[in-house]
This record gives structure tokens, C-alpha cells and sequence, in this order.
């Protein structure tokens, strides 16, 4: 099956930005467009709606699109997956993409407070009604997924098809070790998201310091305020060493280190698709180059990074793709 490769839209870019990304990504042959209600408070999906309707001739079946749902705004009932929540958030994000329905409706964060059975029949009423046509998890540990999968063969319902957690260099234990019993046995995809850990693995940091407009810089974040505390930490530092010793890699093997790091995650034949991020055409193009670098990767060269990096999870079966 051919690679699938995703665009992650919205946040610090404008509407304008937007549709300039959409227009490079489907000219290069990107066709699955990803976004939450979430993100940049919902205007994110609002930018990506608007520039796939600017799109002259595109047809909703030359596109595939994701959003998720779980943080909807500060009310009680507006976060969770409380069937009320499932309901109310997926009618609001169709509603800001102008859309009918979405190929693929995430749980975006698992929810302790709410049993199951209600989350499973809740994104199934959600399919049923057809305003969704798969649904599936985003970093949901594998005992949950597990139980997901039981209570819908349970009631006959229609189980999550894939999961979207965070994967790249820096962070590779759910992937690699966590997840490894359900590739197989459900049949798992997984849509992996931060193949440059939050642009670490750019390089673009490699001096030490966080340069303007860089999500780093953005203040009044609360994920992004941990990501800075930790970037200045003694780990951070130790992060920092790696990731220039990869940048020396990518520069042997004649690619940007954000294309080595998108390549490398590629290699994983138990990654079904990587969310790729931009916030110009060129950086666009750049990432979505990385599929011919997936080729320059031999075997020796994953070593080489296995033995810098030091990270990869004990009791691991060989993860390559041939």
C-alpha cells in the first residue's frame, strides 16, 4: 500500500497561510488533512474547511479528513467523551468545516470518567448518523485501546481502526514496545503525530537558544511553557547533544535533519501515516520530501542512530521496514 502522508493545519498561521499549504500539499499529492477542535479554538478547522472549499474541482471523495474531540471549550459539558460531549463537539466541528461528515473521528485523550460502553456507543451513534466514517484514539494506553476493542466486539459495534500518539527520535516506547501485541491481533494502524518533537529535531535549536516565532517562543501555553521549562533543563541539554549528532547524519546523507527525522519514522513498518506540520509552502515541500529520503536510511545508518540516541525500548523485535 502506497504511503499516506497528513497535513496538521492551524494555530499560528492565517487563513491566507492556510490555503497556501492546502494548495502545495494536494499539488504534491497530500490528500489526508488533519486538525482538532482544539486547535487554535476550533479556528483551525474553520481555515482548513474554508481552503478545501476554495479548492476549484476537488470532490469530497478526493480528500480524507480527521478531527478529534475532547477539549471543546471551558464549559463542564464542553471537554470529556461523555456521549453528550461526542455528540455536541462532532456537530460544532462539521459545523466550522462546513462539512457533512469526517472520514475519521478521534478520541482525542482517554477519559477516566466516563465507562467504556458509553464512549464506544457514543462514536458509533456518531457513524451511525453519519456524520463520521471510522473512528479511532489518540494516545490512549494499550490496555485502553484492548478494552475498546473487547466492548465493541461485545455489542457488535465498530471498534477504533487506528491511534495517533506521539512518536519520533526523543519519545519511541508506545510505539515500539508498548503497542507491539495489538499490530497484529486488531490490526492496528497508527497515525503518528511530533516526528520532530515539537521542532527539536530540526536543528533549529541547536545553539541553545529559542528563536522568535518558533513554537518554543509562544508564551501562555501550558504545554508549550513545560516543553521550554524542559528544554533548559540538564535533560534538555543532553537532548540537544543527540539531535546535533543527527544533524551531523542528515548532512552526510544529504537531507535536512527534519527530513532525517520524518524519514526515520517512516521506517517503522508499524507507522501507518505521520502528521507533518508547516508553517510555510517551502516548509511544506521540505517535509513532504522526506519520503525520498525514507530510501537513504539503510539498516546501518538506523544503527548509527539507535547507538547515538541510546533510547530504543529493551525486548524489541526488529521494527525496520525491509
Amino acid at each position: 500500500m502506497e504511503q499516506m502522508e497528513y497535513r496538521y493545519l492551524g494555530g499560528q498561521i492565517s487563513p491566507e497561510q492556510t490555503s497556501e499549504i492546502v494548495d502545495t500539499a494536494l499539488e504534491l499529492g497530500i490528500n489526508h488533512f488533519d486538525v482538532a477542535e482544539s486547535h487554535a479554538g476550533g479556528q483551525a478547522e474553520i481555515d482548513l474547511g474554508l481552503a478545501l472549499r476554495n479548492q476549484k474541482g476537488l470532490r469530497r471523495s478526493d480528500f480524507v479528513l480527521s478531527t478529534k474531540v475532547f477539549w471543546g471549550g471551558k464549559g463542564p459539558n464542553d471537554r470529556g467523551l461523555s456521549r453528550k460531549h461526542v455528540f455536541e463537539g462532532t456537530v460544532a466541528c462539521l459545523q466550522r468545516l462546513q462539512l457533512d461528515y469526517v472520514d475519521i473521528l478521534y478520541a482525542q485523550r482517554p477519559d477516566p470518567d466516563t465507562p467504556m460502553e458509553e464512549i464506544v456507543r457514543a462514536f458509533n451513534w456518531c457513524i451511525d448518523k453519519g456524520m463520521a466514517l471510522y473512528w479511532g484514539t489518540s494516545e490512549w494506553p494499550a490496555y485502553l485501546i484492548t478494552e475498546a476493542m473487547n466492548v465493541a466486539n461485545r455489542l457488535q459495534l465498530i471498534a477504533p481502526i487506528t491511534e495517533s500518539p506521539q512518536y519520533n527520535m526523543l519519545n519511541r516506547e508506545r510505539i515500539e514496545k508498548e503497542y507491539l501485541p495489538m499490530y497484529q491481533k486488531y490490526n492496528l494502524g497508527t497515525c503518528i503525530w511530533s516526528p520532530l518533537a515539537s521542532g527539536l529535531l530540526s536543528g533549529k535549536y541547536n545553539d541553545g537558544q529559542i528563536p522568535k516565532l518558533t513554537r518554543l517562543a509562544i508564551q501562555d501555553h501550558p504545554v508549550i511553557n513545560r516543553l521550554r521549562s524542559g528544554f533548559f533543563s540538564e535533560e534538555g541539554r543532553r537532548k540537544l547533544e543527540k539531535i546535533r549528532m543527527m544533524c551531523n547524519v542528515a548532512k552526510r546523507i544529504g537531507c535536512t535533519p527534519a527530513q532525517l527525522g520524518i524519514a526515520w519514522c517512516l521506517k517503522n513498518r508499524n507507522v501507518t501515516s505521520v502528521i507533518i506540520g508547516a508553517s510555510t509552502t517551502a516548509q511544506a515541500r521540505e517535509n513532504i520530501q522526506s519520503l525520498g529520503v525514507v530510501r537513504l536510511i539503510t539498516d546501518e545508518i538506523m544503527l548509527e542512530l539507535d547507538r547515538l540516541l541510546a533510547n530504543r525500548p529493551e525486548d524489541v523485535f526488529d521494527f525496520r521496514k525491509s
